[in-house]
């Protein structure tokens, strides 16, 4: 028996839509149009949507937001996100591009890495032969 299925992600972040369209630059999900009189300003959650209008990442602003300080230090990652790549090296390219910015730590750069996105989320691109 399924008690609930899973619908999506919903990261924390001071700024909903630069991070929304930070992501949607990777996914090629399209940012959900603002809710009527809703501003960049005033915008306090954000969703990514698929090609049938589906939520499948959100983002929520909250006040003093504080990113992770992983893998040192007193805030954790708390979640990350993985992405599958074809190659690696175009997308840290792209990615940097964008504003990521590609820790220290990378344990196994050879078959995933590890950036932080722009409010300092850590998530990985891990080689794959699927799109």
């Amino acid at each position: 028996m399924t008690i609930a299925h899973y619908a999506y992600t919903a990261l924390d972040c001071a700024n909903p839509v630069e991070l929304a369209h930070f992501y949607s630059k990777i996914t090629g999900l399209k940012v959900q149009p603002f809710d009527e009189g809703e501003t960049p300003e005033s915008c306090e959650w954000l969703e990514l949507l698929d090609e049938n209008n589906r939520t499948k990442m959100a983002f929520q602003k909250i006040d003093n937001y504080r990113a992770p300080t992983w893998p040192q230090g007193a805030i954790p990652q708390q979640v990350h996100m993985d992405f599958h790549a074809k190659d690696l090296d175009i997308a840290e390219k792209d990615l940097l591009e964008l504003g990521a910015i590609k820790t220290e730590f990378q344990p196994k750069p050879h078959r995933f890495r590890v950036y932080l996105d722009i409010a300092g989320h850590p998530f990985c691109i891990v080689q794959s032969d699927a799109d």
